[in-house]
């Protein structure tokens, strides 16, 4: 615990907070691992590794540390038992995913008890990112809007999952130990902005805290009922938005039409059950609401390139 109060009076210190104001994280988190890499002044890296003791909620401040920044967070996730109800608008996806901030946005962490969480969090100055993206800059000027409040949500590819579990493990004594960090953080944001850029282009807003809020609501609702589909209407009086802003801002956050995202997660939930439990392909197509087994093979090779049957032999542990 000394260690990692340490560290977390070392962070308090680089982000210009009050240590009172990151003591309850301490309280109720078990580290496996704590890391402050400093990058400065073009970025500051967080390494960690955790389970909740219980869940709660962490309120983040505005970072001041660096004027104009970006705040990104890699997120693998493991659940380690029931993780329970979830609780909060902004509940922990369970799915490793990726999410982009700007620095001086305000925002609530949700840490829910005894889900093990591997996190890459990144500050990173805007102009040393554009100087990073290049000629590129121009496809992603919505990041770099600093007058805009956004959110940007994506799913962690698997080469970013082994990107995150790589500095997760690395030793800070290693030789060369900095410039490994840089290397990988660089990495990891080249293969998010690639993953952002395949995106379909369209108008970013500006968004509300609500509006975050409403969209989020809804996702999580989809995610607690991947068996069956929602009702449209019901979705939409969940967010507080008509549907026509509520379809333009889920898929201006995570990047897929409501309809499609219900299905990419239906996907990545089947590959899992595939890899990790002892069922049969119509058992897990028939677990997730699908009553067409032709189709649910129909739609799993789309996403992954095998049939369901074809993959689980591959893939399962």
């Amino acid at each position: 615990m000394f260690d990692e109060k340490r560290e977390m009076r070392r962070l308090a210190e680089k982000l210009g907070l009050s240590l009172s104001s990151i003591e309850e994280e301490i309280k109720f988190l078990h580290f496996n691992q704590l890391s402050i890499v400093d990058l400065m002044p073009e970025m500051l890296l967080m390494v960690r590794s955790l389970i909740a003791s219980q869940t709660f909620a962490y309120k983040r401040k505005p970072i001041g540390v660096i004027e104009k920044g970006l705040l990104i967070s890699f997120q693998n996730i493991f659940i380690t038992e029931e993780m329970g109800k979830a609780v909060g608008k902004r509940a922990l996806n369970n799915q490793p995913h990726v999410s982009i901030m700007p620095s001086h946005l305000e925002s609530e962490v949700i840490f829910p008890r005894d889900v093990h969480v591997q996190q890459i969090t990144i500050l990173v100055e805007l102009e040393y990112l554009k100087r990073f993206v290049g000629n590129d800059a121009d496809k992603l000027s919505y990041l770099f809007d600093v007058e805009k409040t956004f959110w940007i949500e994506e799913f962690m590819s698997p080469e970013m999952s082994d990107f995150v579990a790589q500095l997760a493990n690395f030793s800070s004594k290693n030789i060369l130990s900095q410039a490994f960090y840089r290397l990988k953080t660089l990495e990891l944001i080249y293969l998010l902005f690639s993953n952002l850029l395949k995106r379909e282009k369209r108008e970013h807003h500006h968004l509300s805290n609500a509006e975050i809020d409403g969209v989020y609501l809804v996702r999580n609702t989809i995610e607690s009922n991947l068996e069956k589909p929602l009702a449209k209407d019901e979705l939409v009086k969940l967010s507080g938005m008509n549907e026509l802003k509520l379809r333009r801002i889920f898929t201006q956050v995570f990047g897929k039409g409501i309809y499609e995202y219900y299905n990419h997660l239906r996907m990545q939930n089947a590959a899992r059950l595939l890899m990790q439990e002892d069922l049969s392909v119509s058992e897990v197509g028939y677990q997730l609401g699908f009553s067409n087994l032709s189709y649910f093979g129909r739609l799993f090779e789309k996403h992954f390139g095998l049939k369901p049957k074809k993959w689980s032999v591959k893939n399962r542990i």
